[in-house]
């Protein structure tokens, strides 16, 4: 293990987490919040990029960085994050627990939206700012913005991208791979950039257009009014972010593939019909069973549509209240909760090519239960699956199931019934935010012990690296010499 180029990394990301909070003392500015809102941040900023350039001064000499040293850095970074990104909102008074701050502030940087403010709206606009800004720098990982801005960290770069970016496989849409972090950065920016504006034409204000569009963008979904989306009763504005939350929870080296008129690549991939397919059959089998509670088929398509938008990405944004919606309902959005979205987006959950892969996979093995001496291969992106991804896709499947009961176990300690603690788990894990029953849409994980909520917060992380990395971190064999 090469600790002095772990902690390198480290002390670059603290750095960088601090002058993204710059932002912040912007808005504290602009909304003329004074002293009392400036000086949080001023002070958190100081401490962060302290840290960070005290132990990120001096490059190691000895610069060696393998796949053992790309999993640690990534984890401890996120956790690093989760901790120096909370001090904000500790040092106000806003959320005064610490425990409860770095929940909030994981969530944040995980893109999950779960929250534990029974209060949002009581916030300042620059914490407001720093809370949903956090989900813009987790969506696309903030250790990929560090490779496009930052020095080479010559062998590293492709271990560190590997870790954090979501997928059972990791693909460049450059060789070199410094130039893929920047250019999944500018297409990421861009279209948030277009979002807000999307959204402040439609009638939103222009401060919660950028927050909106931050949570869409990053699939995270922080609320900034009560009753989330539906405080604006837009039709524009929910179709608007549905769309939105869709196309973020596509693959971006397939928006690469639209810029440089590869049309073909679109059309060829496997991955987004599976994505549009459970989109359209979750939209209609809903409406079909919710049709009763509404006398408007317009409205029962725009809540329905946007619901499985919300939910399909892990984003968490909410117009209606599915927590009173059928139960037949609920087992598809927490099917789709386990979904997620695309490799290489922004969302959580499993990722649909792993769920294709398993769908593929069981319908073989019937197939050669049926007919032992047929043996065809199994065809994913229109190329067989090679034993290593079968059976990586089979161990992280494994692995997940482990780690959801044991997250279930703890929760159930403090939960007051299973569907509480089983949604819990589920929108903590797959990055989604509000579940079922006590944190359903209109409700929060404040009634949860701190036991409880440090734990789903592990869970928000763990989720968001897809298990491996902090797993790596827990291992003793990990920090063995030799």
């Amino acid at each position: 293990m090469n600790h002095k180029m772990v902690s390198y990394i480290l002390g670059r990301i603290l750095f960088i987490t601090g002058v993204l909070m710059v932002p912040s003392l912007v808005v504290a500015l602009i909304y003329r919040e004074g002293w009392q809102g400036l000086w949080p941040f001023l002070l958190s900023i100081g401490i962060t990029c302290a840290i960070g350039l005290l132990i990120s001064l001096k490059k190691p000499t000895r610069s060696d960085f393998f796949a053992r040293e790309g999993f640690v850095a990534v984890a401890l970074s996120w956790l690093a994050l989760s901790f120096f990104g909370s001090l904000p909102f500790i040092l106000s008074g806003a959320i005064p627990n610490p425990i409860d701050a770095f929940f909030e502030t994981a969530s944040g940087f995980s893109t999950t939206g779960a929250s534990i403010l029974t209060d949002v709206e009581a916030l300042p606009h620059s914490l407001l700012w720093w809370r949903s800004f956090t989900h813009l720098i987790g969506g696309m990982g903030v250790l990929v913005l560090a490779l496009a801005v930052m020095p080479k960290i010559e062998s590293g770069d492709v271990f560190i991208m590997r870790a954090e970016v979501p997928g059972p496989t990791f693909g460049k849409v450059r060789t070199k791979l410094r130039s893929s972090a920047r250019i999944l950065y500018v297409i990421y920016l861009s279209m948030t950039g277009i979002l807000v504006v999307l959204l402040a034409l439609g009638g939103m204000p222009i401060f919660d257009s950028f927050l909106h569009a931050f949570g869409a963008a990053g699939t995270g979904g922080f609320g900034i009014k009560a009753n989330s989306v539906a405080y604006y009763n837009s039709a524009y504005i929910d179709y608007l972010l549905a769309i939105s939350m869709i196309l973020f929870g596509v693959n971006f080296n397939l928006y690469y593939a639209v810029l440089f008129m590869r049309m073909k690549n679109i059309f060829k991939n496997e991955e987004l019909r599976w994505y549009l397919g459970f989109i359209a059959a979750a939209v209609v089998l809903i409406c079909i069973n919710v049709s009763p509670l509404y006398s408007s088929v317009a409205l029962l398509l725009r809540d329905v549509f946007f619901t499985v938008s919300s939910i399909i990405t892990t984003t968490g944004y909410a117009t209606a209240n599915f927590d009173t919606w059928p139960v037949f309902s609920h087992v598809i959005l927490i099917f789709l909760m386990f979904v997620g979205g695309m490799a290489g987006s922004t969302a959580g959950g499993i990722k649909v090519s792993r769920i294709a892969i398993y769908i593929k996979t069981t319908i073989q093995e019937i197939r050669v239960n049926v007919s032992p001496n047929r043996r065809l291969p199994i065809l994913f992106e229109g190329k067989p699956i090679s034993a290593l991804l079968s059976r990586q896709t089979s161990v992280y499947l494994i692995t997940y199931a482990f780690m959801f009961v044991i997250f279930l176990m703890i929760t159930a300690l403090s939960a007051p019934n299973f569907l509480t603690a089983f949604s819990a788990v589920a929108a903590t894990f797959n990055n989604i935010g509000p579940g079922l029953d006590m944190v359903g849409p209109m409700g929060n994980y404040a009634g949860f012990n701190n036991l409880t909520k440090f734990t789903l917060s592990l869970a928000m992380i763990m989720g968001r690296l897809e298990l491996f990395p902090i797993l790596v971190l827990l291992s003793p064999r990990t920090w063995r010499r030799g």
